[in-house]
């Protein structure tokens, strides 16, 4: 799958959150100033192209949907911005946050109690 512009990825998160509709529906979800008409058009029919978004006819008007949900969007973004930022580590990725957005006490014990749980159960013997 294709990276999106940040054009792009702003419709999308309008389609993911409204399900389906019409590009007057897409643009009453956009903040001030809002782009026009024929480009929120043009943004849609680009994420056709890249098969993102289909379409229902209803006469002369497309209803909009995702083709996608946005939890495969995520996880097929963040695979590539692992790889490409972070060698692919994990271990690099959570260090970087861990050294330099300064998480506070209760953000580190979160994230430990999360991964303590996520140890214990792939220790845990298939049944």
């Amino acid at each position: 799958m294709k990276e999106l512009t940040r054009a792009e990825e702003q419709i999308m998160q309008i389609l993911w959150k409204i399900e389906k509709g019409f590009v007057n529906d897409i643009l009453q979800h956009l903040p001030e100033p809002r782009p026009a008409y024929n480009t929120v058009s043009t943004i849609v029919r680009i994420l056709e192209k890249k098969r993102i978004v289909g379409h229902n006819t209803y006469g002369k008007s497309h209803e909009y949907f995702p083709l996608i949900t946005k939890k495969e969007y995520t996880r097929k973004f963040f695979r590539e911005f692992l790889k490409n930022y972070f060698s692919n580590s994990h271990k690099e990725l959570v260090s970087f946050f861990t050294k330099n957005d300064k998480l506070d006490i209760n953000e580190l014990e979160a994230i430990r109690k999360l991964m303590a749980e996520e140890i214990k159960k792939q220790q845990e013997p298939e049944r």
